[in-house]
């Protein structure tokens, strides 16, 4: 299959698909950090969505999208950022391919646009880290946990409040490698992605429904809900 990791300058994704014989390219204004130049398209993206691709899979800047940045809304809505932001979202939302993903964490998305397909975490994947994270999916199955594992270590602050201590020590870094930082998709999700997706597909698209919690509750070994796709009763 061709391909598009838009808005990915790590090319984690990319070559996760490269590995399963797929022509990937990522695309990004940044320069690739992934060191294959060859499968990186630097530059406007919204172009490259209007050639023939039998996926794309799309990571849109969340800065003005998430709610971990609820505290600045009122005036990215007034200066119009988040319209941007929106915008720029739905620009792969209408894209006209059989197979696309949209990722984002938490955000303002869920009402502007719909609910996600499925939330899912690094943990779930093999991966001791936690990061919620959405996906929205057009033609292809959700994805499957590959392998709990421990969340991660976190950081309670004075206040009472806590993150991942990943994302914390994030803060460390200058402001643009610290966005870049936390914005890179984990492998072991990328290897779920090209290792599910290389031959996962929907007969019809269109009646794909979004990710529920059965009841009665269901929960994993560490004590959390278990989310299930909703089916026909």
């Amino acid at each position: 299959m061709k391909i598009l990791a838009a808005c990915e300058e790590s090319q984690t994704v990319c070559k996760a698909f490269r590995k399963k014989g797929h022509e990937a390219f990522s695309c990004d204004i940044l320069p690739c950090s992934g060191g294959h130049p060859e499968w990186h398209i630097r530059g406007d993206v919204l172009p490259e969505l209007k050639k023939d691709w039998d996926m794309i899979i799309a990571f849109p800047p969340c800065t003005h999208l998430a709610v971990s940045g609820a505290a600045w809304f009122a005036e990215k809505i007034k200066d119009g950022r988040q319209q941007e932001g929106i915008d720029f979202f739905m620009e792969f939302a209408n894209a006209k391919c059989p197979k696309v993903v949209i990722e984002n964490p938490v955000g303002i998305m869920s009402t502007h646009y719909q609910k996600p397909t499925q939330i899912i975490q690094p943990y779930e994947f093999g991966e001791p880290f936690s990061k919620k994270t959405c996906l929205w999916i057009k033609g292809l199955q959700p994805l499957k946990g590959t392998k709990l594992v421990d969340k991660g270590e976190r950081i309670t602050f004075a206040s009472g409040k806590s993150m991942p201590k990943w994302y914390s020590d994030a803060f460390r870094l200058p402001p643009k490698e610290r966005s870049i930082a936390r914005s890179k998709t984990f492998q072991g999700i990328a290897d779920a992605m090209a290792e599910q997706w290389s031959s996962s597909s929907l007969d019809n698209p269109e009646k794909q429904k979004p990710f529920y919690v059965k009841t009665p509750l269901e929960l994993d070994i560490e004590g959390n809900q278990i989310r299930y796709p909703l089916t026909d009763k």
